[in-house]
């Protein structure tokens, strides 16, 4: 470059001298006196002398001209095949050790300050409610608080309303799941269609009744059976306040299973469906089911532009704490957030449930009766033997002051005269009686209290956000603003309890198979979208848009709704019958293959030269899926690229915003593998066995792994061929820790291999950056050291085993009750140890009876390493890492993959409450190597798509850019204390597929 620079200079300062200089001579001779005395002729010698000069200097350039060509073709031609400085290959080190050469080029991310402008603000007053530290003092001792078991008796003056009346509001509601007991299509057939037709007919009855409701999933699916008319009086009734859409979300999500990325597309989802056909925009939130929350919906729910959001399953004790210090009504506020603009004012439900015996006040004896489905005659009535009886005009003002006096004292919890009432349960008001019992009785109760001035209260049905609006009324702030007097909260409401020490920890892995099949799904989904888009944007600009098959978005739209289906408090969580989690399996399964379609039509579309001859055929895809599924509780089966003397063209995607270098790993029918870049450039990989068990190969199939560098949502290309390139073609070596067992181990001549009988000596894995040492006679983790410091980190990996209650209370889907603290898990036979090192990766596998652990060390800069458990679906065992910080019981970062602190739990709490969430623990790597030791959080790299046939429409490799910053889900649901049993093993990590057609192979996540 700096010759070709140099020669362009030199001719034309060389052009520019001739041609001063016969600027010169020919103002010289203009202004020659004798030619003016001669009367302008000049004598013939001069113009002789003149011509031949001039004749000489175009010699001259023409000849300058000949050689710079000469110079530039040469420089070409040096150039054509070299696109940067030569690729250093990996070396073999003495000692045994790889080395893979620095690249020249920096591995680091510079950082601006505009980054992190919350941790660079100034640090407004700390929030008056930290949930670390509530969580530190309360003593959760559990007292019996009488009528209110896990509370306190509630005093009142019949004066306390003298100067402002209590103004009541009745929410009628009906929490219907999208799947638990029945499948969702059953639910919806058998209850939930009922529900809404009775609920458009009877609040027409009456303009004074109220109703809200949550899943858009089912809402959706109920308005495509129902007529104009009928949608009509909907959007009527939504118009006029009395049908309100909380939250406005697909389902009403888990917070800490889901991942960020699918609470926001189901809440999009939602919110689109909502403005398309009711023109409506939620304002307030409603969670009454959850099993806990995490920061991280309030603050999806305040960037969505709602005010006001309600909570309901939190511990018992803190109910208790925040009831007795007024504190269940807050502005909810981001821990790292400097001022207050992630404020949304939050409302927590003091009691122990939302139906109606725990939401009118303390005493759920007394508000049972005021459940009108439980009158007598009906299916179900009060467990406190006392039923509800028809408001009568004889028997009003009994009842209406039995009622008040409840509304009164859960109102002295509060810090204004507003009180909010929910009136319902699961599948409410199916049936028309239901509606009228609980309208009719009601109206008569408020119509009377509302009668007597001297009582001071004003009761109504009412919305979430009728509520919400008187209070910011009464209080003198806008909808959203904090309220005089009310206070700041920050953190999270891990672990619930709902009584004893009954902790709802167990979820966090129930059905760990479908939990990674979720993270699956999302990846895809995102680079479905991405793909889609670039697809679609470049035909359209092309004038092709006739020929790509938009009706992909379907495809899309069907993919994101299972997505948002799945996100469902019991669907994620694990914690559905049996019937139902076949049923979301179905659909997750469903959704994926939909999905690796619109990857291979986009990719098709993409990677083609001439776009005019892209043609879709859903009949016969120009490419096919690398891994497959049978069904939906199989483990994917990887497709092994047949490698012959024609090239097999692997197509890679980057889906993040950022550039990165990634190894990237293939199964291919021979170790005698040849890769190289699109323009011919071969590359070093690294060729390992291909293992189905501890000692066993697996025949003809091996590993190769390459790095790649892929710029920012971008495609890229390899070439694989059957072939030997000794300095690039480099094996792993492997050495196998038997430990006295007799096992025969399987040998390839392509891959040196070392039998250790009874080794027990410590050994380490190493790169250019850090040390990582293990046990070698277990093959835990022990210690990390990086190499630019002295100080090393303990890490002490074991497996802990926790025993089963005696009791009749054990773990489930739900709970998690040990019989006391983990013990160590002692093996009957120790471990087999597989050591596997090469140069861009190494990996150590430690093999136990119950359970196997593979820990991998990158060779690169930007590959984090990595640590994978998988255990057997039985037992309650788990991973555990020793932190050399001082004694404590951590937990991780709070749920939604969102960063949060880690948190130290009292040590009071019993084990079942000190679990996280661990599913979203990891935290996405970056730049630099850094080592996990809890658990894989495997970043989406780029994998192989499919391929396709170079003679084909002559496809050249274009890269494509799209604007729109990618997430990147966790990919790997670690095995967990709780886990319940399982169809089919936990899935191995992988962020993407593999596309197969019959010529060749393309990759895209």
């Amino acid at each position: 470059m700096k010759l070709k620079k140099q020669v362009t200079v030199c001719g034309a300062a060389i052009f520019c001298v001739a041609v001063f200089s016969l600027y010169l001579m020919l103002d010289r001779v203009q202004h020659d006196p004798t030619r003016h005395q001669n009367g302008g002729n000049f004598p013939r010698s001069q113009i002789s002398v003149l011509q031949n000069r001039i004749e000489q200097l175009e010699q001259l350039l023409e000849e300058n001209h000949e050689i710079i060509s000469h110079i530039k073709d040469s420089v070409l031609e040096l150039t054509a095949n070299v696109e940067g400085p030569p690729a250093l290959l990996p070396y073999y080190m003495a000692n045994g050790s790889w080395v893979v050469p620095p690249e020249p080029r920096p591995s680091f991310f510079s950082i601006s300050p505009q980054d992190c402008q919350f941790a660079l603000g100034v640090r407004g007053q700390k929030p008056e409610l930290q949930m670390l530290t509530v969580s530190e003092e309360l003593p959760f001792d559990n007292v019996d608080g009488g009528v209110w078991k896990q509370g306190f008796d509630i005093s009142y003056s019949p004066h306390d309303w003298d100067t402002e009346d209590l103004q009541v509001f009745v929410v009628p509601h009906s929490h219907n799941d999208p799947g638990w007991l029945k499948t969702f299509d059953k639910y919806y057939t058998e209850q939930t269609q009922h529900i809404l037709n009775n609920m458009v007919s009877k609040l027409q009855e009456d303009p004074r009744r109220r109703f809200i409701w949550a899943e858009v999933s089912f809402f959706a699916k109920w308005w495509d059976n129902i007529n104009a008319q009928k949608r009509a009086a909907v959007r009527r009734l939504v118009g006029n306040g009395q049908l309100e859409i909380a939250t406005g979300g697909w389902v009403m999500p888990d917070e800490a299973n889901s991942h960020y990325f699918a609470l926001i597309d189901q809440l999009i989802e939602g919110h689109q469906w909502l403005e398309k056909n009711l023109g409506a925009t939620p304002r307030s939130g409603w969670a009454v089911d959850p099993f806990g929350y995490s920061p991280t919906m309030p603050y999806l729910l305040r960037r969505a532009n709602l005010t006001s959001m309600l909570i309901q399953r939190v511990h018992y004790a803190i109910k208790k704490h925040f009831a007795a210090t007024h504190s269940l009504e807050f502005m909810w506020r981001q821990t790292w957030d400097s001022d207050s603009s992630t404020d949304i004012f939050c409302h927590m439900m003091p009691f122990y449930s939302y139906d109606v015996p725990h939401t009118c006040g303390p005493d759920p004896k007394i508000c049972c009766q005021f459940d009108f489905k439980r009158l007598p005659g009906g299916r179900i009535n009060c467990p406190w033997k006392v039923p509800p009886r028809a408001i009568t005009d004889t028997n009003v003002a009994e009842r209406a002051g039995l009622l008040l006096d409840q509304y009164r004292k859960k109102s002295r919890l509060f810090r204004s005269n507003v009180l909010l009432v929910p009136l319902g349960d699961d599948f409410r008001y199916d049936k028309p009686q239901e509606w009228d019992a609980q309208f009719f009785n009601y109206q008569r109760l408020f119509d009377f209290l509302n009668s007597k001035p001297d009582l001071h209260v004003q009761a109504q049905f009412g919305t979430l956000s009728d509520y919400f609006d008187a209070l910011y009324k009464r209080t003198g702030v806008e909808p959203g603003a904090q309220p005089p007097g009310f206070p700041v909260l920050s953190g999270d409401f891990f672990s619930y309890a709902d009584r004893e020490d009954h902790y709802w920890t167990g979820y966090y892995t129930s059905r760990p198979f479908y939990k990674s099949l979720d993270r699956v799904l999302e990846a895809h989904l995102r680079g479905a979208e991405i793909l889609y888009s670039l697809a679609v944007a470049h035909a359209r600009r092309s004038g092709l848009a006739s020929q790509y098959p938009l009706s992909n978005f379907a495809l899309l739209t069907e993919a994101r709704r299972t997505l948002g289906l799945f996100q469902h408090h019991d669907a994620i969580t694990g914690t559905a019958k049996e019937a139902v989690v076949v049923d979301y399996g179905i659909r997750l399964l469903r959704s994926l293959v939909n999905l690796k379609q619109v990857i291979i039509n986009a990719a098709h579309y993409l990677v083609l030269g001439d776009k005019k001859s892209y043609h879709f055929d859903p009949e016969s895809p120009f490419l096919q899926m690398d891994d497959t599924r049978l069904n939906h509780d199989a483990l994917p089966e990887r497709t092994v690229i047949q490698l012959d003397s024609s090239p097999r063209y692997v197509v890679l995607f980057n889906p993040l915003e950022q550039e990165r270098l990634s190894v990237v790993s293939l199964l291919v029918s021979s170790p005698r593998v040849r890769v190289l870049t699109e323009e011919g450039q071969p590359l070093a990989v690294q060729v390992s066995a291909h293992w189905s068990s501890a000692t066993d190969m697996v025949p003809d199939v091996y590993q190769v792994s390459v790095p790649v560098r892929l710029p920012a949502l971008g495609l890229g290309v390899l070439q694989l061929q059957l072939g030997l390139d000794g300095p690039r073609t480099l094996p792993s070596s492997v050495r196998v820790y038997l430990h006295g067992r007799q096992l025969s181990v399987s040998r390839h001549e392509a891959f040196p291999l070392r039998i250790i009988d009874s080794g027990t000596s410590d050994f380490a894995l190493s790169n250019r950056y850090m040390q990582v040492w293990f046990s070698g006679l277990t093959g835990l983790l022990k210690s990390i050291r990086r190499l630019d410091e002295e100080q090393e980190q303990r890490v002490d990996m074991e497996f802990l085993i926790y025993g089963t209650r005696s009791s009749k209370d054990k773990s489930g889907a739900y709970l998690f009750l040990p019989d006391g603290e983990a013990k160590p898990y002692v093996p009957k036979d120790p471990p087999v140890l597989r050591i596997t090192e090469g140069p861009f990766f190494s990996e150590v596998v430690a093999y136990y009876e119950h359970v196997h652990q593979v820990v991998r060390l990158y060779n690169l800069p930007g590959a984090a390493p990595a640590v994978s458990e998988e255990a057997a679906p039985a037992g309650q065992l788990l991973p555990h890492a020793g932190h050399g910080l001082p004694p404590g019981r951590t937990e991780p970062p709070h749920a939604a993959c969102c960063p949060g602190p880690g948190r130290l739990q009292p040590p009071r709490w019993p084990a079942g409450g000190d679990l996280g969430p661990a599913t979203n623990a990891g935290r996405q790597p970056g730049p630099g190597p850094r080592a996990q030791g809890q658990q894989e959080n495997m970043q989406p790299f780029p994998s192989p798509v499919g391929t396709a046939n170079p003679g084909q429409g002559g496809p050249r490799w274009p890269l494509y850019q799209l604007p729109v910053p990618p997430q990147s889900p966790d990919f790997h649901v670690p095995e967990h204390p709780c886990a319940r049993p399982a169809r089919g093993q936990e899935a191995a990590p992988r962020p993407c597929s593999v596309l197969i057609s019959s010529s060749g192979l393309l990759s895209a996540l």
